[in-house]
């Protein structure tokens, strides 16, 4: 590294555009700061988390409506982009905002007249010819604002060097500089060590030299036999800084006491997916939907010690107790001495993190304890056939279990359904109707449309699942100016069996709403109460179990041994360990109680395992 009198680079500026959740700061900015100034302390690095800005502009509630909508997101800024378009863009925002009052209440061009605006004030307001490069991070929502703010900064300044990096561009090849000509540099995969060689390589260059071959990153320079797809990653996560929020919260100070909030800090354990590394040797490695780890190598994690450190340090810098884990699966073994280190710091927290649907009820506790309270598990299906297909490596009953034991800890149970994935049949739906009548009891899942990310397993192996042509979702083109929807982003389409699905799902999404709308009716309380639960006696158990339809309360009384099996199948059990279990009682008598039970509702049965469903008041 050159020194800072040789050293030429001017400073670097790393910008988070719309329509990231405003009330986190943005983890790839942030981290990538942190780094930056630990190789270069000499320089200034500055973070912009705009998105937070624009939020403050046109108020939370109508951003954070936006934001939760890819395609309404995407118009605001579409709509500059590409202004002989705005009738269809407009048609497209106001098809997409569906019946929500906020949007009653703002007009479309009003709306992009706002954005546009702060956006202008926001260019307006930096000294650009102070950077030497400026780096985007896009990931989903931050396509058509990244594009609107490079163009306006190339026509400004034009000597300025523009990077990008996230997901949206991790498939990008060397196409995109001829239709995006104000690219400069593409990072692909992780960024710490590819930006911090550019900015080296900036520093110490003039205008007559051209930057060097670099790992993972692509320039228009790049030579085709380059290994464009070598990544260039830290080798262990624990020699990164913790992440660097000040910009955001200086930012969030500037707003005065009337816009002020507590934000979601954002911090990680792992990069990658340990599930679809596990599986290099299988055709399909990992979830066959999941698009999410295209940008690592393998599965990395932080030691327990470093992560506890940062999670200590992070929020008593910042004020905040609120952590968001960004991880796609947190690491098995680790975790757990994370969250009982978490604990002892005797500390307030409120986590929210994704897990896996084969997360114990021993480490679910210890999270839970830590300070969990709320999680996102990888659900997906409540049909062990489809969960097959998806190659999630779970089945029906294994979900079953961690939504009880999310009600029974009182976790909140954010997690989703996928319906319409291509390939499922009549069986598959059957199986999940079926399902659903023993799930009742429990907080409901959302939803989700399967949709094709590109890189996915689906979009890799389109045949195996029924697909016969893949292309860009076709809202792109009415998005994007014609030259830049021709490269391949995130969101996907395809020809295959879509129209049969819809009709194939319609049941299911009937009876999950029914669920949603009988769940919030029973509990419909000032607290918490489970809908079945039951209390123990020692030797008899009391099963209380709440009914929707005549709005009665049934109790059930369990005896003795009764009441033992019941205890037994708290944790999923197969025929052949419950008969062990209980080797004094006749198999035809447990074999009976235990066929009663199911048809009450009261336990579930899946492929000669039984699952108790009552929880614990």
């Amino acid at each position: 590294m050159k020194s800072k009198q040789t050293y030429t680079c001017k400073d670097v500026i790393l910008v988070s555009m719309p329509w990231s959740l405003f009330s986190r700061p943005s983890i790839q900015i942030g981290a990538l700061k942190a780094y930056l100034k630990l190789q270069f302390p000499y320089l200034n690095i500055a973070a912009h988390h705009f998105y937070l800005k624009v939020a403050e502009t046109i108020g939370y509630k109508l951003y954070h409506s936006i934001s939760e909508s890819t395609w309404l997101a995407e118009t605001i800024y579409a709509a500059m982009l590409s202004p002989e378009k705005l009738k269809t863009i407009e048609k497209i925002f106001y098809r997409e905002a569906g019946v929500k009052p906020l949007f009653r209440k703002s007009s479309f061009k009003e709306l992009v007249s706002k954005v546009r605006k702060v956006t202008d004030v926001f260019i307006e307001s930096i000294n650009w010819n102070k950077f030497c490069l400026a780096g985007f991070s896009v990931c989903q929502c931050q396509l058509t604002s990244s594009l609107y703010i490079i163009k306006q900064l190339k026509i400004k300044y034009p000597d300025l060097k523009i990077v990008l990096g996230g997901s949206t561009f991790a498939g990008a090849s060397k196409e995109v500089f001829k239709l995006i000509p104000e690219i400069d540099f593409v990072v692909k995969g992780e960024g710490e060590l590819p930006l911090s060689q550019l900015v080296h390589h900036l520093g110490i260059s003039n205008k007559r030299n051209k930057i060097p071959s670099i790992k993972g990153v692509i320039s228009r320079e790049s030579k085709e036999n380059d290994n464009l797809d070598i990544f260039y990653q830290m080798e262990t996560l624990d020699s990164l800084p913790m992440p660097d929020y000040d910009d955001y919260f200086n930012l969030l100070q500037t707003f005065g006491s009337k816009k002020t909030f507590f934000p979601t800090i954002l911090s990680e354990i792992s990069r990658g997916c340990w599930w679809r590394y596990a599986q290099r040797s299988k055709k399909i490695k990992g979830c066959a939907f999941c698009n999410l780890n295209l940008q690592w190598d393998g599965y990395r994690s932080k030691g327990h010690s470093k992560v506890v450190s940062e999670v200590d340090n992070l929020t008593s810098k910042y004020k905040s107790l609120s952590i968001a884990f960004t991880d796609n699966a947190l690491p098995v073994k680790e975790s757990k001495k994370v969250f009982t280190q978490l604990k002892e710091l005797k500390k307030d927290f409120r986590f929210f993190s994704e897990i896996r649907a084969t997360t114990t009820m021993e480490n679910l506790k210890i999270m839970r304890d830590a300070g969990m309270s709320e999680v996102q598990i990888g659900i997906e299906s409540l049909s062990t056939r489809l969960l097959n297909k998806l190659n999630k490596g779970t089945t029906a009953i294994q979900n079953l279990e961690i939504m009880k034991n999310c009600e029974q800890l009182e976790i909140v149970n954010n997690s989703n359904l996928i319906l319409q994935f291509p390939g499922s049949d009549k069986d598959d739906v059957e199986e999940t109707l079926r399902n659903l009548e023993f799930v009742a009891p429990f907080r409901p899942l959302r939803q989700v449309n399967f949709w094709l990310g590109l890189g996915s397993p689906v979009w890799q192996n389109p045949q195996q699942f029924g697909i016969k042509a893949l292309y860009n979702h076709p809202l792109y083109a009415d998005l994007l100016p014609q030259n830049i929807s021709s490269i391949r982003f995130l969101i996907q389409a395809y020809r295959g069996d879509l129209g049969y699905q819809k009709k194939l799902w319609k049941p299911v999404k009937q009876r999950i709403k029914k669920w949603k709308m009988e769940y919030e009716s029973l509990q419909n309380n000032s607290f918490f109460e489970p809908i079945l639960s039951f209390l123990d006696g020692r030797d008899f158990l009391i099963i209380i179990q709440k009914q929707f339809n005549n709005k009665k309360t049934l109790t059930h009384r369990l005896k003795g041994k009764s009441r033992e099996i019941y205890l037994f199948c708290r944790h999923h059990r197969s025929i052949k360990k419950i008969l062990e279990h209980f080797p004094e009682l006749p198999n035809d008598k447990i074999i009976s109680f235990l066929r009663i039970m199911v048809d009450k509702k009261l336990m579930f049965e899946e492929n000669k395992k039984y699952l108790s469903l009552a929880v614990q008041k």
